[in-house]
């Protein structure tokens, strides 16, 4: 599931083709879950027309922020994505990340078209980005904020990390694992499985351990490797074949079929606060 590197990719991929300009046209193609029951001449009348001023996100939501009401918000659910579909020309930077949930099928149908299309807008000089989602459970709305379009989130772990004084004050005394925590979007906006059990894998912690017995210092550790590793992804546009080979994110998938170790140490794979968590015991207490 795409978490926040994915996502901040993604506005950042939008941000490079639109930031600035007016939108020209938009194919919204019509699905009663994906848009929430609203029609898809709406979101197009909302959307034709507006010039993108900016491109926002927090934890696991983007928006674009246009020069009136209402701005378009998405959610990229288990498989969504958004791409770059500009013709060749347009000089910039283009980001070819796929998700593991794309596998290695196409893109791109016969035609050219982006398969599984949920929107395409394209500006008034040509640049054209596309949000695809083969299952259906990304979703797009219109608000007219980001209080409103985005409620209920807690501080965005990239642009506003905790400092161990905060998240101690927060935590203590709370007997849920710490993985269960680290999941609560109010608590750490962005941060999803694959993040949660990496970064405790790094920071040495059990995701069972209470999160109020966690000590300062693992506190600030945990902290520390949180933000190397949203660091480190988003600087190479979550593009998984580019992540360090000693993360446990190149071992972790697969349940009971999957990779059974890592550096010669067993990795576990069980449930913690109702999601599947790989762990390796003998370095994680």
């Amino acid at each position: 599931m795409p978490e926040l590197p994915e996502v901040e990719t993604v506005r950042r991929v939008i941000e490079r083709a639109l930031l600035g300009k007016r939108i020209a046209v938009a194919d919204v193609v019509p699905d009663e879950i994906v848009l929430e029951g609203v029609p898809a001449e709406v979101v197009q009348a909302a959307v034709v027309g507006s010039t993108v001023k900016r491109v926002g996100r927090r934890g696991k939501y983007w928006w674009l922020e246009f020069d009136r009401t209402p701005w378009l918000f998405g959610h990229l659910g288990m498989a969504g994505w958004v791409r770059d579909v500009t013709p060749a020309g347009h000089d910039r930077h283009r980001v070819e990340t796929r998700l593991r949930e794309h596998g290695a099928a196409p893109l791109d149908d016969e035609s050219g078209r982006p398969r599984f299309l949920k929107i395409l807008l394209e500006s008034e000089s040509g640049d054209r980005i596309a949000m695809t989602d083969g299952r259906r459970l990304s979703r797009l709305w219109l608000a007219d904020s980001a209080d409103e379009g985005v409620k209920g989130l807690g501080p965005d772990m990239l642009d506003q990390p905790w400092s161990a004084g905060p998240l101690a004050d927060r935590l203590r005394g709370r007997s849920a694992p710490i993985k269960a925590l680290l999941l609560d979007q109010r608590l750490f906006a962005g941060v999803g499985n694959w993040i949660a059990d990496e970064v405790l894998y790094q920071a040495k912690i059990a995701p069972q351990r209470p999160a109020g017995s966690l000590s300062p210092k693992e506190l600030k550790t945990l902290i520390g490797k949180l933000a190397g590793i949203l660091e480190t992804s988003v600087n190479v546009d979550a593009d998984a074949s580019k992540y360090p080979s000693d993360w446990l994110f190149n071992h972790r998938w697969g349940g009971a079929k999957g990779v059974e170790h890592i550096h010669g140490r067993p990795i576990v794979r069980e449930q913690v606060g109702g999601r599947t968590t790989a762990w390796v015991p003998s370095v994680q207490k």
